[in-house]
């Protein structure tokens, strides 16, 4: 027996050589095996367990290294190595206090350890940044604890439920496409980590991919039926995708109210669904256009701007809610975020649409003096200068303040020259285009006056406004006509 005990010792000693041979030489895998054949030919040996889970820490196999660890300080309670390794793997997984306690017992065995007085302060500032992160979390601070398990795994490099926090924060801040990396890196080495899986169905949900979503919190959940996030997400999904197809059907028969309201309620489900919350409000906004709730349609609008500044349909929707209310200028601005966007010959008609009648506005608006819509009639036309060059003339305010016949004249003036330009079909189309009247020699600087215009347009060659004060009217009278009253 004794010449059989010896020749085990003797063999595995030959392993544990050959073993550290290929550790030394970053062979990892080779080194397992042998340090592997070492400890079945010597089981109670704590060094080669110790070896071993050196080898399975460069593999990060971090897990399997943490159990040889034990093994060897089970055997070996004054192995310090053993408790080193230990507490390192505890700290990989994220474990800091059971790290801490690791590194403590290293301490009591050698207080010199410089190797366990640094990794005692690494377990330190992991439970730091873990509490941190915590905190944050619960202030809705998502930026703040990306940056927790950034700094986190720089110390625990192996500890999933790090990563499924920094992912699940990174869907929430609307970076899908790190939090799914981080995700799929962690199902491709563990398929039904329900944590995984569900923070796949948060980046899908929140893309607005919701039929998809569900799929993955139903996994999940198969998973891990206590699993309350994903439950919650699944409901949440669920209830948005419901409450937006009312609201769309609704709209599609013409119940605008009904679909306003629905809308509304919708986005009350999820705040954090900045996509499909983007959706919604433009939605609404389309509604809200729709029964003449301009206003609060271009503040939808800006709403789904703030949560997607890529929206289009939101800038065009936004953008003719602005034409509507004849705000050219902001109107302008979107129309061309809409056009540097997407180059088409649609959007360029809208942005010349918005141009031309931004230019428009800026100069007098002839309709408004004369107080007509803009596809009034001849006769409207003429109607409306009559009464308004009646109301504005000099004569009848010969009596007023020196200001109050200043702004009268510069309103019987203005009154004259708008008719000028729409009583004539042609200067009136180039008005209504947009065109510089002036360039075209319809005005000629100071020259003009209203009071030609005036007696053109009354048939007289002069005349003036009486007022009788016994029958309080005025009269207006002119060269070879009778008095006419008005």
């Amino acid at each position: 027996k004794w010449s059989k005990a010896y020749c085990d010792i003797f063999q595995a000693e030959g392993f544990k050589e050959q073993g550290n041979v290929f550790y030394s030489k970053k062979d990892y895998s080779e080194a397992f095996n042998y340090y592997t054949k070492a400890i079945d030919a010597c089981p109670k040996n704590a060094s080669y367990y110790g070896n071993r889970a050196a080898t399975l820490m460069m593999l990060c196999r971090f897990r399997e290294a943490l159990e040889d660890s034990q093994q060897a300080v089970r055997l070996d309670d004054c192995f310090m190595k053993g408790h080193l390794r230990e507490g390192k793997c505890h700290l990989s997984l994220g474990n800091a206090m059971a790290a801490s306690r690791c590194f403590q017992k290293v301490l009591e065995l050698d207080p010199r350890s410089g190797d366990a007085q640094q990794e005692n302060k690494n377990a330190t500032a992991l439970l730091e940044f873990e509490q941190m992160a915590d905190f944050s979390f619960k202030k809705r601070d998502f930026r703040k604890v990306v940056y927790c398990m950034d700094r986190a795994l720089a110390l625990a490099s192996a500890c999933h439920r790090f990563k499924i926090l920094k992912a699940e924060c990174l869907a929430l801040l609307g970076r899908y496409p790190e939090a799914q990396s981080v995700a799929s890196d962690i199902l491709r080495m563990d398929s039904t980590n329900a944590d995984a899986l569900y923070v796949r169905g948060l980046c899908l949900y929140y893309e607005d991919c919701i039929d998809k979503a569900v799929q993955f919190f139903f996994q999940a959940l198969r998973m891990a039926p206590d699993h309350e996030k994903a439950r919650l997400a699944c409901r949440n999904a669920k209830a948005l995708k419901a409450k937006k197809e009312e609201g769309n059907h609704a709209f599609k028969n013409n119940n605008y109210e009904a679909a306003y309201q629905l809308y509304t309620e919708a986005l009350a489900i999820d705040p954090n669904n900045i996509k499909t919350n983007a959706k919604l409000y433009c939605n609404r906004a389309t509604a809200g256009a729709k029964l003449k709730k301009l206003n609060q349609a271009i503040e939808d609008c800006t709403s789904a701007i703030k949560l997607d500044d890529t929206y289009i349909k939101a800038y065009l929707r936004r953008a003719q809610c602005y034409m509507d209310t004849e705000q050219y200028e902001e109107a302008v601005r979107d129309y061309e975020k809409v056009y540097q966007t997407e180059k088409t010959s649609e959007h360029k008609h809208l942005l010349k649409t918005a141009q031309l009648e931004l230019k428009k506005s800026k100069r007098k608006d002839y309709y408004k003096v004369l107080g007509v819509g803009k596809n009034a009639t001849e006769d409207e036309i003429k109607k409306a200068y009559r009464k308004r060059a009646l109301m504005h003339h000099p004569d009848r305010h010969s009596a007023a303040t020196p200001e109050v016949q200043k702004e009268e004249e510069k309103k019987f003036k203005e009154v004259g020259e708008a008719f000028t330009v729409l009583s004539d079909p042609k200067k009136k189309v180039r008005y209504d285009n947009g065109h510089d009247l002036d360039d075209d020699g319809c005005f000629d600087g100071g020259d003009f006056d209203a009071n030609n215009i005036f007696r053109a347009f009354f048939g007289g060659h002069g005349g003036g406004f009486t007022f009788d004060s016994s029958q309080g009217i005025f009269f207006f009278s002119f060269h070879c006509r009778h008095p006419l009253v008005y």
